[in-house]
Order: structure tokens, then sequence, then C-alpha cells
């Protein structure tokens, strides 16, 4: 009896319908980005390639998963207009930025009715024969254009060509403004930094002669992982201070110093609640 009972259990296990979960699902062949993704990494194991190809390939490869929002110019470093402000210091703005299109606001700086290209500023100025008192700027403006901040650098490098435009305004899923993403921004993340001779010198970190680096709290992560050959992870923060904060969920003071993902992080200066210039070390050499 007690066989014939085992008998029929096996019998109502087999028959009964399996879950998804029962067994383990295949797994999901290779994408040809992944295969990519390999043969570059054999080849630079291999010495066949030189840093700065491998960089420029990986980061074209990085821009399906890259967001604006890793890129783009944070809202605090943005330059903006004010539209309420008196011609004759509207052009002493404009001519004193390093940049070619500046957005306009008027009545609180999240409400942003355009963009003035300093181009089309100087002919309306040559067309009035310089009498900047004559000036009407809204006429001027070009509509802002908004981008959510987790479109991938690859569907906004589309959108910059498809409409024949530079520069886009990234807002979160609220439509706060969050900073400002252009087309020389996802162009630098493949080749690197590019510079004219209007822009100004921008440093984010200093190596010393002891091995550390000192880093400037906005640098990303991504940035000093590409310039060192670092493995910081970027999945919780895209700044080298938004990792500190997260790892250490706390605000930290300054002379504070944390050790987490192989690496000895000293605050060196902080304003308000912003960390402004760390200290970084390597605990040991990465591979």
């Amino acid at each position: 009896m007690r066989a014939r009972l085992l008998r029929l259990a096996r019998l109502l296990r087999w028959l009964r319908p399996r879950k998804r979960g029962d067994r383990p699902a295949p797994p999901e062949p290779p994408t040809a980005t992944d295969m990519l993704r390999s043969q570059l990494e054999r080849h630079a194991a291999q010495g066949s390639l030189v840093k700065l190809e491998r960089d420029m390939l990986g980061s074209i490869l990085d821009l399906d998963e890259v967001p604006v929002g890793d890129v783009m110019v944070h809202r605090r470093k943005m330059e903006m207009l004010d539209a309420d402000l008196p011609p004759a210091e509207i052009v002493a703005q404009v001519m004193d930025s390093s940049h070619t299109r500046v957005p306009v606001w008027q009545g609180e700086p999240e409400n942003v009715i355009g963009v003035l290209h300093a181009k089309t500023l100087l002919r309306e100025l040559h067309a009035l024969h310089f009498e900047i008192a004559e000036l009407e700027l809204k006429p001027l403006l070009q509509p802002p254009w908004f981008v959510p901040e987790t479109t991938t650098l690859r569907e906004q490098l589309n959108a910059f060509r498809q409409r024949r435009a530079h520069f886009a305004l990234v807002v979160d899923e609220y439509g706060a403004i969050l900073g400002l993403v252009t087309l020389e921004d996802i162009l630098e993340e493949i080749v690197g930094d590019i510079r004219d001779e209007h822009d100004r010198p921008k440093r984010v970190y200093r190596r010393q002669t002891d091995g550390s680096v000192l880093v400037d709290g906005t640098a990303t992560i991504r940035q000093l992982n590409r310039q060192f050959d670092w493995h910081l992870p970027d999945d919780h923060a895209t700044t080298i201070a938004g990792l500190v904060l997260h790892e250490a969920q706390a605000i930290p003071e300054a002379g504070q110093v944390f050790v987490f993902h192989d690496f000895r992080f000293e605050v060196l200066r902080r304003q308000r609640n912003q960390i402004t210039v760390l200290k970084l070390a390597p605990l040991r050499s990465e591979d």
C-alpha cells in the first residue's frame, strides 16, 4: 500500500503544471554589442589597441546604456539669462559667456522661455546699428527643447541629427530642469575633452607624486574610470561626490576618510552640503 501511494505521488508531481521558475531559463545568446565588447577587451589585453582607441570604441558601444543625465551640465553650473534685464546687461552677459547658446528665463529660473544664440544677437545688433537700447529680446529666442533625463546618448545623438539642433534642456519626471546637454557633450563622451580658444580651462583632477589623485567633487565616475583605468561603480551615482554620499549614507565632514571599492577616499573640502574636493588613492593596483 505504501509503495502504491509513493508511485501515485510521483505521478501527480509529474502531471502538475510546471511554473517558469521550476526550470532555469536557457541563457540568452550574446548580442552583437556583447560580441564586439568581448573582441575589444581581447585586443586591448593583447596590446593591439592603444588606450585612446580602446576608450573611444568602448564609449561608442556604451551609447545605448548611458543616459543624458550622466553627461549633462548640471543646473547649478548652467549660465542663464533673465529676460527682464536691461538690454545692455543682456548683451554684456552674452559677450562674457564662453557659450554661443544661453537659456533665457522669465519670472523664475524654472520658467525657461527660449534659447538665445550669440550669432542671432549679433545680427540683430548690426541691423539696429548697435543701438542697444532698441534691442527686443523675445523675438530673437529659439523655442526651448526639453528631453527626459533617461534618454540614452544614442537616442539623443539621433535626435540632434534629425532636428539639426545642438542644445537641449534635461528635465526629470516632474518637468523640473536638471541641466542641459549639447551635441559637444555627447561627442566628448566618445573622443574625450574638446576645447577651443574660448573655452575656460577646467581641471577636475590632479595627480599627486604619492600616486593619489585630487578630484573635484563634480567629476563624473565615468570620466575618472576612463582616465585612470579605474573600475569604480556608477550604478547609484554619477559624480564622485555622489558615490561618497551614497556609500557613507551621510554628508561627511572635511577630513573624514572612507575606504570602499578598494579605494581610500578623503574629503578635503566641503561647501555647505556639497563635497567639493576629495583625495583618492587606490589600495591595490587595478588588474
